[in-house]
């Protein structure tokens, strides 16, 4: 068996028909099935079902067809990282993050990456931190940033920041004092949160079972008065008056910039999650693919030093700053964030 066969065996179960195979591949129709056979010979198993409506996989043939997807990766993988050189970096590169995050990095990251490796060619899916686990785990991308990993034990995992959560708001909403940079002078008690008619994600989102824990720790029960899964959706919402939501500021940065939504500080207890750059060790890493991981943390370290993303970096690159100014954009001027009020203060 060879690695011919094997994408023969594949473009097969795929199109579930040999004739289709066949006019995929330009390859006889009658040499398809010879080398099938040769397969199924040497294995001692059948493979395919044969009938009138086409072909189907036996178990045997479904263990083989994702043996052969894992193996024809790795050659891909193989042939593009043996043609990559070190100044001519090419090839398709795929990553994945949450929305909160996509809001604040992909756009800068693509830029970078367009402007030092034009040849390279960028994939980036939006998708939840579950979503995003999984593409890792079934080795369909290169690199993600998720922020759940109880869970992610087969993979490898850098700490990449840590953000903290604000209630949103709408800013016609919010009743107390509004900064210039769309932060509320207040801090609000995580218990007042909880009461206020919530818009969050379901209870599989890692962000929903977060709050569901720290609310069954007080003994106390989330107001949710909407499910959705959605980020732009959810802001839409608030933005509308329909509800208020907990969230980082990276993912509502843009809204307040624009003067609809604002930020409050959360406090007993606050709250901190962290993003973590994660990738799959049994995946084969091509230097294209390592370059884009590298330019991912330090264009985020970037964004941090210059405010653009508040959070507290983990493990920043040689000479960069550990903790970000408390900085925020306001009509694309950088304002202080007033520091968060003591609770003697707040009350």
């Amino acid at each position: 068996m060879d690695i011919r066969q094997l994408r023969y065996f594949v473009a097969i179960a795929d199109q579930r028909s040999m004739s289709l195979a066949s006019e995929k591949l330009g390859v006889a129709q009658p040499s398809l099935s010879h080398h099938v056979m040769r397969v199924e010979e040497e294995l001692g198993v059948q493979l395919l079902v044969r009938s009138t409506r086409g072909v189907t996989l036996t178990e045997s043939g479904r263990r083989l067809y994702a043996h052969a997807q894992t193996i024809l990766k790795a050659v891909e993988a193989a042939v593009a990282d043996l043609r990559d050189h070190p100044s001519e970096l090419s090839g398709p590169v795929s990553f994945a993050l949450p929305s909160s995050i996509s809001n604040v990095l992909t756009v800068p990251l693509s830029e970078t990456v367009r402007n030092e490796f034009p040849k390279i060619v960028l994939r980036a899916l939006d998708a939840m931190s579950a979503h995003v686990q999984a593409s890792l785990i079934e080795g369909v991308i290169d690199f993600g940033i998720l922020y759940d990993v109880e869970f992610a034990r087969d993979l490898d995992m850098r700490p990449l920041l840590v953000e903290d959560l604000y209630l949103v708001a709408a800013r016609d909403c919010w009743q107390g004092e509004v900064l210039k940079n769309g932060f509320a002078r207040d801090s609000v008690l995580f218990a007042e949160c909880a009461r206020l008619g919530l818009i969050l994600p379901h209870r599989a989102h890692g962000l929903r079972e977060m709050l569901e824990r720290v609310a069954a720790a007080q003994n106390i029960a989330l107001d949710v008065v909407l499910e959705m899964d959605s980020l732009s959706r959810i802001k839409t919402l608030i933005a509308r008056g329909s509800g208020y939501s907990i969230l980082t500021h990276a993912a509502v940065h843009e809204e307040i910039e624009r003067g609809e939504l604002i930020v409050a500080p959360i406090r007993d207890p606050a709250l901190r999650r962290t993003a973590y750059l994660a990738t799959n060790p049994a995946r084969l890493v091509k230097r294209a693919a390592k370059e884009v991981e590298n330019m991912a943390v330090s264009v985020a370290c970037e964004l941090v030093r210059k405010g653009y993303w508040l959070g507290e970096l983990t493990t920043p690159p040689p000479g960069a700053a550990i903790k970000a100014a408390p900085l925020a954009l306001v009509g694309g001027e950088r304002a202080a964030v007033a520091p968060r009020p003591s609770r003697k203060a707040a009350e």
